[in-house]
């Protein structure tokens, strides 16, 4: 295995912890997709992968920091005015 392909699937496992949908879902549709594309044999076919992965990662991230973001906002800002006095 490429030390860039192990790495990928250890970055995208180590996301999965705080991913909305938990880390056993992220784990077994890491899985499937690594599994999927084992077959690939050209080195510009297995970096084209690689880098849809790193894509995968960046949009998990960015959800990541929208569930915290969200959280923290819910949590700390005051409800809106009402009007009422």
């Amino acid at each position: 295995m490429r030390p860039e392909v192990r790495n990928l699937y250890k970055q995208l496992l180590f996301l999965g912890r705080d991913y909305p949908a938990g880390l056993p879902t992220v784990r077994e549709k890491v899985k499937n997709a690594f599994l999927k594309n084992k077959n690939l044999e050209t080195n510009e076919e297995i970096k084209k992968a690689i880098a849809f992965g790193q894509y995968i990662a960046q949009e998990m991230e960015a959800l990541i920091k929208l569930k915290k973001y969200r959280t923290l906002r819910r949590n700390y800002v005051l409800p809106k005015e009402t009007g009422e006095e």
